[in-house]
């Protein structure tokens, strides 16, 4: 659905999948700066929205995903993953209880196959299902967060809601989506279906942390978290590149990540201009990439910060490294 503030003077089109959003209204520097500063929104409306109702909906919702739900706290935010058999992602939620339904938003184009496969799981438990991304929109600015919002800690001190369709804040400017995403970015957050592929585990990307309970009843694809968790490393690892600032272009979603030598050891989720650290990219590599070796991203000189640790696994203490969020 696209965002009535493609309209607006200056207002650029994101790439795909944000192509229904602003990348930014002509300032894309200071629409970062005013973000960070409490100054500004970001219109994330493309995103998906999906409402599960019915008493049974926090049990039923704990045995499919990642999380331990079944005794979440009205307005308690947290995330959750939908993992396919073999432990892979299939989606990424992010998930809050009114005390009478789950609302979750989800990345663009994935709420109906999500609402679907949730459908088809159902049996004769009492939930009802709905894509509400007609009615609903996802909203990223100034915190903290009121009582009885649908809302979530997100990048630099912002908060993300679930607000209205068409609402937005007033008294602030609109930044664009390269504002956010390059906050998100220096803040080693990853997105899925950006920094993330169709063989992408937990334990690579850093989800363990966030949208994971380690210790849960079983759940689809929790073999596989069980298992690298205890007895092997994961054979990738999510890194934050520091992309050379003298070349005047970014590296594209998907581009190979080599090593001196022309050897491909992964690829290039996103990519962004930050206003204090330059260009920075996030990347999913081989495990056993050497933490001091330079890398080539797409072509573009890159040096490495280790976000996971390649001995995340195997009962070892897992070591996300995270860049400490700026307050707003």
């Amino acid at each position: 659905m696209e965002s009535p503030l493609l309209e607006s003077p200056g207002a650029v089109p994101a790439d795909a999948p944000d192509q229904e959003v602003a990348a930014h209204y002509g300032e894309p520097a200071q629409e970062q700066r005013a973000l960070e500063d409490g100054a500004a929104f970001v219109d994330r409306g493309n995103r998906g929205v999906v409402k599960v109702s019915g008493p049974d909906r926090l049990k039923w919702l704990h045995s499919l995903l990642s999380q331990h739900l079944d005794a979440l706290k009205p307005f308690e935010p947290t995330e959750a993953l939908l993992l396919g058999p073999n432990g892979h992602i299939e989606n990424h939620l992010f998930l809050i209880d009114d005390g009478e339904a789950v609302w979750a938003h989800v990345e663009p184009g994935t709420a109906s196959p999500l609402v679907e496969f949730l459908d088809r799981m159902r049996f004769m438990l009492r939930v009802e299902v709905a894509d509400v991304s007609a009615d609903h929109a996802v909203i990223t600015g100034p915190g903290p967060a009121g009582p009885g919002e649908l809302a979530w800690p997100d990048v630099a001190g912002t908060v993300t809601r679930i607000v209205p369709r068409g609402e937005f804040p007033e008294g602030l400017r609109p930044a664009g989506l390269w504002a956010y995403e390059a906050l998100r970015i220096a803040e080693h957050r990853p997105r899925f279906e950006l920094d993330t592929d169709h063989r992408t585990i937990p334990h690579e990307a850093g989800y363990v942390e966030t949208a994971v309970h380690l210790n849960k009843g079983c759940y689809r694809g929790q073999e596989t978290v069980a298992r690298v968790h205890n007895l092997g490393r994961p054979p990738r690892r999510l890194v934050f590149l520091h992309l050379d600032g003298s070349v005047d272009r970014l590296p594209a979603h998907g581009d190979p990540v080599e090593i001196p030598g022309g050897r491909t050891v992964g690829f290039v989720g996103s990519a962004a201009r930050h206003h204090e650290l330059g260009p920075i990219a996030l990347a999913l590599v081989k495990r056993n990439v050497p933490l001091d070796a330079e890398l080539l991203a797409g072509g573009v000189a890159a040096a490495q910060e280790v976000v996971v640790s390649p001995d995340t696994g195997a009962n070892a203490q897992i070591d996300l490294r995270r860049r400490p969020a700026k307050s707003g």
